[in-house]
């Protein structure tokens, strides 16, 4: 039995980095950030600590009978087994680390550490080929692990220089903060701390309403402001982690200087149930490679001297784009052009901490100070309901949610955004090793939802992005909203020469508008279109669900169509055009997620139906403007339908103009007519 156990005693220790086995050297036992919990219970071992853990020997493995073991022994028991040239090129690892650090801190500002992410990369790469260990709760790791596939590529080496807890403030060269704690922003936010009145008046005090001249910004548009508003959110977000992560600094400097642990000192709780302070939501891959060069270039400042990014390389091989992708003779609009430029992925997500002495790229995220995401890589990350690998709780402590872009979500997925939503901000499942006597009182009390400021950034007004604001923006200060009114419409955009007639359908509520809609379609505006006469004829639908019940119906009334949509194959795409253009088939139904992602002009259309106005209002001009590719001579026979409610106001007052909208709604005729393009 005493061979047995020798045998399992080395296994464990040969298990253990040279780190970990310093620290279980000096301090009789292993840090708690190496915890990890097995799938499967694991058989109780014990081990014995010799003088010298780096020269254990390693044998081949064998069962050990069960004994009586301490808490420690089981932790040992449950960390996954390294072999030992792991563990050697982890050493030559972390001596890349070290010589680059010193290079760049003797002024050598030319050394980059691309050479240094290299060599990781081609590290990484081996390391994800390794059969799978148990990974966590559940059978799964943390999120943006490498443990979770070879994709989830993660920093591990330089955990030790980005680690809040092994840091201290005088390690950053960096001084005190020039505004005093009663002058800063920042420190009379986090410091303030409510009663429990407060949290209930915020649900109670009625809102109020006051007009500002430019100051939730549905202005923001990829073609004008787009850029500069991605400067300021990226600016914010540096200066809020620096100034969090040097308070925390700063107390683990002070904590050191007085030899003692923090104990109640209330002072000292200076951070949440975990590290992830900020979130950024943005829709594409691109946008996300373009917010961390910010940071760099923010970080860097003026100063000639580059700041350390680990694993940038492997950061803009995966989120950049090659030019010769695209085609050459693609002709789109302006817009287009603007919005679908670069890495277009719409599945991603990644980690970044930040000290003053760099950037940490795919840093684990609960190793990580700020998140950058998709509602797509957040969705699959998250989770649902009765699902074994979902995990939430790095949300818990987001101090600062950007959501930038929030429009192409609507033509992405908007339920990922109210599932982000709904889980923002929830008391963690676990512990995750943070240290409760650092944690401020109003993230243990569950308030951190009070004290999170949001930045909800879009090109237009939206029902589902308003109530986005108003549901789950709550911040104890109140909410800021820019709603700039659209004078003229889109419809000034139609250069054609055609009529416009608006039908206003009648709902009682906003839940009975789609069946509504449904009804008045399929028995008062259907009915004038059966005849042949009436033949190419396009409907613009602008929801995807309205589109599957408008072509069963059309299958089950034997009609004459054919569908596109944004799942509709190149091939299937081209033969409903020529089927449409020569008037083989007299519907065409046509999604608006299709126009947002193609822009193909439809040839052919006598006949327009919009059966609910597009969430973009150049798009109603647009889809108008196609008639332009009609054949000369017929254009006294083109029609245009448009439906709505009173509960389509926002989307009515950006077609027409807010005078013409708000008539159209008190009207008490249901029928109005514009003409456009008259000489």
């Amino acid at each position: 039995m005493g061979k047995r156990r020798s045998r399992s005693q080395s296994q464990l220790l040969n298990s253990l980095t040279k780190k970990q086995k310093k620290h279980l050297r000096d301090f009789g036992e292993e840090h708690p950030f190496y915890d990890r919990v097995s799938r499967k219970e694991a058989k109780p071992q014990t081990c014995q600590l010799s003088e010298s853990l780096d020269t254990s020997s390693s044998e081949s493995e064998a069962e050990s009978e069960p004994e009586q073991v301490s808490g420690y022994n089981r932790l040992l028991a449950t960390l996954k087994d390294v072999s030992k040239e792991d563990e050697e090129e982890e050493e030559e690892e972390d001596s890349v680390i070290d010589e680059t650090e010193m290079n760049l801190e003797d002024g050598d500002s030319d050394i980059s550490v691309e050479e240094e992410t290299a060599v990781e990369s081609t590290d990484m790469q081996k390391n994800a080929a390794l059969p799978a260990d148990p990974k966590g709760k559940d059978g799964h790791g943390p999120p943006g692990t490498s443990e979770e596939s070879p994709e989830e590529f993660t920093d591990a080496k330089h955990e030790s220089l980005f680690s809040l807890e092994t840091n201290f403030l005088e390690e950053e060269g960096g001084g005190n903060c020039p505004l005093k704690a009663s002058q800063d922003p920042f420190a009379q936010h986090v410091n303030k701390e409510l009663k429990e009145k407060e949290i209930q008046a915020v649900a109670t005090n009625p809102k109020t309403t006051h007009q500002l001249k430019d100051l939730f910004y549905p202005e923001r548009t990829a073609l004008k402001n787009g850029e500069e508003i991605r400067h300021v959110y990226c600016l914010h977000a540096i200066n809020h982690v620096l100034k969090a992560n040097a308070q925390v600094l700063a107390n683990n400097s002070r904590c050191r200087s007085q030899k003692r642990g923090v104990g109640d000192d209330d002072d000292f709780r200076d951070q949440g149930l975990t590290r992830p302070k900020v979130l950024i939501v943005v829709p594409f891959r691109e946008a996300a490679l373009r917010v961390v060069q910010l940071f760099i270039s923010l970080l860097e400042g003026d100063s000639k001297k580059k700041i350390i990014v680990s694993n940038k390389k492997r950061f803009n091989g995966e989120y950049g784009s090659d030019p010769e992708e695209r085609p050459p003779n693609l002709k789109r609009p302006e817009d287009y052009e603007a919005v679908f430029v670069g890495n277009i992925d719409d599945h991603f997500r990644t980690g970044v901490a930040i000290l003053q002495r760099g950037i940490r790229l795919y840093a684990p995220f609960y190793s990580s100070d700020i998140l950058i995401a998709s509602p797509l890589g957040l969705r699959t990350i998250i989770g649902g309901e009765g699902e074994k690998k979902r995990d939430f709780d790095f949300l818990s402590s987001i101090e600062l949610l950007i959501i930038d872009q929030a429009d192409i979500y609507l033509m992405q997925n908007w339920e990922h955004v109210l599932h982000l939503m709904n889980h923002m901000n929830l008391l963690p499942l676990d512990s995750h090793g943070v240290d409760f006597s650092r944690v401020r009182m109003w993230s243990l009390n569950n308030w951190s939802k009070y004290y999170r400021q949001t930045l909800l950034f879009g090109a237009l007004q939206d029902a589902q992005i308003n109530s986005v604001f108003n549901k789950y923006c709550v911040n104890v200060q109140g909410q800021v909203a820019v709603r700039n009114v659209p004078m003229t419409g889109s419809i000034s955009h139609v250069l054609v020469q055609l009529p416009h007639v608006f039908q206003r359908m009648e709902a009682e509520n906003l839940a009975s508008v789609i069946d509504a809609r449904f009804n008045f379609f399929v028995n008062k505006i259907l009915p004038q279109y059966r005849d042949a006469v009436m033949s190419h004829t396009l409907i613009y639908v602008p929801s995807y669900f309205d589109f599957v019940r408008l072509r069963n119906y059309f299958k089950k009334e034997e009609l004459n169509f054919i569908h596109i949509c944004e799942y509709t194959q190149k091939s299937g795409v081209s033969r409903a055009r020529h089927f449409f253009l020569q008037g083989e088939k007299q519907f065409l139904l046509l999604t608006e997620r299709f126009h947002f992602y193609k822009r193909y002009t439809i040839k052919g259309i006598r006949n327009l139906i919009f059966y609910e106005l597009p969430t973009y209002p150049h798009f109603y001009s647009d889809v108008c403007n196609m008639l332009q590719a009609t054949t000369r001579g017929e254009e006294a026979a083109w029609t245009c339908t448009v439906l709505y409610s009173k509960y389509d106001a926002q989307r009515l007052a950006a077609a027409v103009g807010v005078e013409r909208a708000a008539h159209m709604l008190q009207s008490k005729k249901n029928v109005h007519l514009f003409i456009t393009g008259e000489r």
